[in-house]
């Protein structure tokens, strides 16, 4: 899809941090998003700015281009409300005078403005305030002084110019959408860059301060309602990195940007059918209680996917250069070998690293004859002595690094091996350009099922697959994802030993498919969204996206489909299409079983009593007894783990206790029965993970 005929458009690209021009500034892949997605949109005719911090780098800038110091000066104190609970010691609201400037480099077509100040050119080395600064230095609002800075330079600098403003991530920019929504020259397109949590938010009154010096007058919403959610399943959500609890003086930072925002922008199809509903995780019963699932409906018609790409240098380069033998060879590693590969930086948790080198420890311990070229890259070393030890126990098929190094030395790993292991967690991955980087070069991936990587299909069926995917993960520490992991890697030997011929073609496919996302594809979805906006044209809610998440009342009844009422054990909505008659109850109630639904079940037991097999319901209501020594049997032919989750009385963020009953048989659970506050936690066979209750009395 080339877009064609589009208006030349002015689009203003602006995050705090737009350095991926020269890779001595760059700190994270959202730079280098920006840059190629800039240079792409310059190449295709369209004015393209970019707005982002100096960081204190001019003088290195300087250096090596040519910067123009424009005729900008903006000399204002900025008035930021401090929580107390949090800046214990600080006065109740910080006055930081600043007088901001503006430079400009033109390169590759685009104008990069660089603004800078006292608190912008603070950090010049890591760019962002350590999270350690919270309640003891006032740089950590080093990103807010840029949110306002930015704000104040596009209506100061573009004025009444007409343009696409696209800003990035939600935390650092939720102050704009709102700040220019009154101003017909200025379209916003909000991109979420990372999966934040989705109700992750700041202290109402700095807002509000905010607000009236940028003269906003929008109304804030106000305190969620007391939630009636059990307590042991608000506390377990700190587990999953999805939801932190707030004080009710908060407001949430992607309401800010959703309600008045123009567009908002995804990188891939399955985050943004992620973050529209969170199905099939822990969050999902919380979250479809919270205000924030209603902002999510009230704007589901302004997402779109953007899309993101692999680098053209990537691309460019030629795997079959790659000498196999002197890649390995040099890292001490057997060339005759299956290799695998996994390239991330350390994050135990987001990356599921200590599940992966749990597995690697395992199959090699076993004797599997097979490389592994480990990078979990870090600037400051790991800190994790497992991780030196299983390296230790594994010479000449271990290779384990960190330091950050060229990224031509990094595609010759990748075109080196045969296999990319990529077990992310907790759906934090909202593209994973490393994953197709090392599919792009014809490695195998192994992957985790989640939603925003299901566009490198390693999920798909046999006939389509490009790998092999293991169950998503929402544990910290995780014995299902390390077996799955040691599973899979077994199999991908046996497969590169025993069936070449299946293993040129999924490496291949994966190969074909990776190579597909390319900034020219990206920015054709980017020009073909922004053209509709710059046009007038208003945004369309996808019928798509609504049936997949149960929106029934947001769609006429020719648009509901029974699969989808089905889906989510909707009988209101099955009935909008077709009599609710036996066999109807009866494929919705074995749907629901499926997905351990069991209200719905009862559901439908009360409506059709009679279309469920007496067995059936046995089945249902003896799924959990208690034995004669008061400890719980449950049972669940689906389930692979059912945990004891008992909330703690405490602050806000208190921690719950978590227990694992044991599994006896397939299918099987016995332990200490949860307390009437208690809430059971089943983690399915295909990977959806849901709650279910005792009922004491």
């Amino acid at each position: 899809m080339t877009v064609v005929n589009a208006p030349r458009m002015h689009i203003i690209e602006t995050y705090f941090e737009c350095c991926g021009f020269d890779h001595t500034f760059l700190q994270g892949g959202t730079s280098v998003y920006l840059w190629n997605l800039s240079k792409t949109f310059a190449a295709r005719g369209h004015r393209v700015s970019i707005v982002t911090p100096a960081h204190g780098r001019l003088d290195d800038l300087r250096r090596r281009y040519e910067v123009e110091d424009l005729p900008y000066e903006d000399t204002y104190t900025l008035p930021v409300v401090l929580d107390p609970r949090v800046w214990q010691g600080f006065p109740a609201q910080a006055e930081l005078a600043l007088r901001t400037t503006a430079h400009r480099i033109r390169l590759a077509g685009v104008d990069l403005y660089f603004l800078a100040n006292e608190y912008l050119n603070r950090l010049p080395d890591t760019f962002y305030p350590p999270y350690s600064a919270k309640g003891r230095d006032l740089v950590f609002f080093k990103p807010l002084v840029f949110q306002v800075d930015s704000v104040r330079f596009l209506r100061g600098w573009f004025g009444g110019e007409k343009a696409v403003v696209h800003a990035h991530e939600p935390y650092y920019h939720y102050l704009l959408p709102a700040a220019l929504r009154d101003d017909p020259t200025k379209l916003v397109v909000s991109n979420v860059q990372s999966n934040m949590p989705i109700a992750k938010k700041v202290y109402r009154p700095e807002v509000e301060r905010l607000f009236e010096l940028l003269d906003v007058d929008v109304e804030l919403p106000g305190p969620e309602p007391e939630s009636d959610v059990p307590a042991a399943i608000v506390q377990y959500q700190q587990l999953t990195h999805l939801h932190y609890t707030y004080p009710p003086d908060h407001v949430a930072v992607y309401e800010l940007t959703a309600e008045h925002a123009d567009l908002i922008d995804f990188l891939s199809p399955g985050q943004l059918d992620f973050y529209a509903g969170f199905r099939d995780t822990p969050f999902e019963a919380l979250f479809r209680r919270l205000p924030i699932a209603g902002v999510v409906r009230r704007n589901a018609h302004k997402m779109f996917v953007g899309g993101c790409a692999i680098s053209d240098q990537w691309l460019a380069w030629d795997p079959a250069g790659v000498d196999r033998v002197k890649v390995l060879g040099g890292l001490g590693l057997d060339p005759a070998l299956p290799t695998f590969f996994h390239n991330a930086r350390y994050a135990v948790h987001h990356k599921g690293q200590t599940e992966l080198m749990r597995a690697v420890d395992r199959v090699l311990s076993e004797g599997l004859a097979a490389n592994f070229v480990i990078r979990c890259i870090s600037g400051n070393g790991i800190d994790n002595p497992f991780f030196h030890e299983v390296a230790a126990r594994h010479p000449g098929r271990l290779h384990f690094e960190w330091e950050r190094v060229e990224e031509a030395q990094v595609f010759s790993y990748a075109a080196a091996s045969d296999f990319a292991l990529f077990p992310s967690k907790f759906e934090m991955d909202t593209f994973l350009i490393a994953q197709g980087e090392a599919m792009a070069v014809g490695a195998v991936p192994i992957a985790t099922d989640q939603r925003g990587m299901e566009h490198f299909r390693h999920a798909d069926g046999p006939d389509t697959t490009t790998g092999f995917a293991v169950n998503r993960s929402f544990a910290e520490d995780d014995d299902l994802l390390t077996d799955a992991l040691a599973r899979r890697i077994r199999q991908a030997v046996a497969l590169w030993s025993d069936d070449p011929g299946r293993y040129r073609e999924l490496s291949g496919r994966a190969a074909a498919v990776a190579r597909g996302f390319t900034w020219d594809h990206c920015a054709d979805l980017h020009l073909a969204a922004f053209t509709g906006l710059w046009e007038g044209r208003p945004a369309v809610l996808s019928t798509e996206l609504a049936l997949r998440h149960g929106w029934f009342d947001l769609l006429p009844d020719a648009s509901v489909t029974p699969g989808a009422a089905l889906a989510h054990g909707d009988i209101a909505a099955w009935e909008r299409r077709a009599p609710f008659d036996t066999d109807a109850a009866l494929t919705m109630f074995r749907a629901a079983w499926e997905r351990a639904d069991f209200a719905v079940c009862e559901r439908v037991l009360e409506r059709l009593p009679e279309a469920v097999p007496a067995a059936e319901t046995a089945r249902l209501r003896g799924r959990l007894r208690i034995l004669g020594d008061g400890r719980l049997e449950y049972r669940l032919p689906h389930a692979e783990r059912v945990e004891v989750v008992e909330p703690r009385r405490g602050p806000d963020r208190a921690l719950p206790q978590v227990r694992t009953l044991e599994r006896t048989a397939p299918g099987r659970f016995v332990g200490e029965a949860p307390s009437g506050a208690g809430r059971l936690l089943l983690t399915l066979s295909s990977g959806r993970v849901t709650w279910d209750e005792v009922r004491h009395g």
